[in-house]
């Protein structure tokens, strides 16, 4: 599985990216916000990538900080929202201010982005709400510290070998309990496969 890439950037448009990792070309789909600070083709570029696997693909989906990455995997545990949706919604909303819009619950604010309708903004405001933490000041603008990386990268590995979201985040709550604060991601997927098992 691949969890971040760095190479030159060979093509560049709104909705996906090439980066070449010496000599092989990776598609990587990316919001808005990436997009936008991107350096142009021909310059290196690095980013935070999940791995999606479907039946028929593997798609690679990229972002300049692990805050956006981690919104993304949070927003692609609720029903009805697959990579796309969940890249087209971080595409018009910054992490900071989903985090926002969901512990206020307004979801009028989520229906303005294209692909998300009623439904989909009240599933959104109600299966994401409790995983939200309230943050206070300056701790909002942060960086995900590594922890929350290491998480989202076990997390995302154990719903692409088939475990139901559910399932992968009473485990790794119960693998970070016994293993303590940041640890190593292999470290922290071990673990949370032995409990699984």
């Amino acid at each position: 599985m691949i969890g971040h890439l760095e190479g030159r950037l060979r093509h560049k448009a709104p909705d996906y990216i090439v980066i070449d990792v010496h000599g092989v070309g990776y598609i990587v789909y990316v919001p808005l916000s990436t997009f936008y600070d991107l350096p142009g083709p021909g310059d290196t570029v690095a980013l935070n990538i999940h791995t999606h696997i479907r039946e028929d693909a593997i798609q690679l989906y990229g972002f300049r900080t692990v805050a956006e990455k981690d919104m993304f995997l949070r927003l692609i545990t609720v029903n009805g929202v697959g990579p796309r949706l969940a890249v087209n919604i971080l595409s018009g909303l910054t992490p900071d201010d989903l985090h926002r819009i969901i512990l206020q619950q307004e979801g009028f604010r989520l229906k303005s982005i294209p692909g998300v309708g009623k439904k989909i903004a009240e599933r959104i405001l109600l299966e994401l709400r409790d995983k939200m933490s309230v943050k206070k000041g300056r701790e909002a603008e942060q960086p995900a510290p590594a922890a929350e990386s290491s998480y989202g990268d076990a997390y995302s590995a154990l719903v692409n070998l088939g475990y139901r979201p559910a399932e992968a985040e009473k485990a790794l709550g119960k693998a970070i309990k016994s293993l303590g604060a940041d640890p190593p991601v292999e470290k922290l997927l071990k673990e949370t496969l032995r409990l699984l098992a």
